[in-house]
């Protein structure tokens, strides 16, 4: 299981990546245990659990636990489960959550024609995601920015005044370029969009906008698994777009 989403833009020492770990291989078991129980059975402090728990942004052990618990055990299902095969996802289920308040602000901000630009950033395989995204909007009309993780921070800041949203992919909403990207954008006031996995990241709280995508696999973070999570994406888009020119 790979653990660097769950710890990403964390200098975890490696007392603590032991101590992450252990957590997760035994999620279940330490349901009943104590911080002091647990510190005794990994040889550590409670005071290092603790440190651990407050530097990855929970609130305690306790807010750890519980937020890690339904990452792990969503995981832990195997691509030949019956909740965890691509048949059992259905194009209704990829857009049941999101509310008419969520679609039109998407729409008014990605869809709607304006003088300002729309700001598309991502890197690795939600790269090829923003490009469709990128093209989409041109033929639409849109005024639209592309960029990734190997452009200029310049492609960004030089266009600050023009931009009007920011739309990022993201499948663990923490890959740290991205996440930057995201920041800086709220920091200069502009709207900003994540489409990220259906989980609790750093994206989804920092958005103004976080549509959640059905993710089966949320800690494989090298995309060797089934997934439905990219496939997923471009048929919210495409149906937002839907949305939008039946209301126009």
């Amino acid at each position: 299981m790979d653990l660097n989403k769950i710890a990403a833009g964390k200098k975890l020492t490696d007392l603590e990546k032991s101590i992450l770990k252990y957590v997760v291989e035994h999620i279940t078991e330490i349901q009943e245990m104590g911080v002091r129980e647990i510190a005794q059975e990994i040889y550590t402090s409670p005071t290092s659990i603790m440190r651990l728990s407050k530097k990855l942004g929970y609130t305690g052990f306790t807010d750890m636990y519980y937020s890690l618990l339904p990452i792990v055990k969503k995981a832990e299902l195997t691509p030949s489960s019956p909740e965890n095969t691509l048949l059992d996802v259905s194009f209704s289920d990829l857009t049941q959550t999101l509310t008419e308040h969520e679609i039109q602000q998407f729409n008014d901000k990605i869809f709607r024609k304006s003088n300002k630009y729309v700001f598309i950033y991502a890197t690795g395989f939600s790269k090829i995601i923003s490009e469709y995204i990128y093209k989409k909007l041109l033929v639409l009309g849109r005024k639209a920015i592309l960029a990734s993780g190997s452009d200029s921070v310049g492609v960004f800041e030089n266009n600050l005044e023009d931009i009007e949203a920011v739309l990022v992919v993201s499948k663990s909403g923490e890959t740290e370029q991205v996440y930057n990207k995201l920041l800086k954008a709220a920091e200069a006031e502009i709207y900003t969009i994540a489409l990220t996995q259906d989980t609790k990241n750093r994206m989804a709280l920092l958005a103004d906008l976080n549509l959640p995508i059905k993710d089966i696999q949320p800690l494989d973070d090298r995309n060797m698994l089934p997934n439905v999570f990219f496939p997923a994406v471009f048929v919210v888009f495409e149906f937002l777009l839907e949305q939008y020119l039946e209301q126009y």
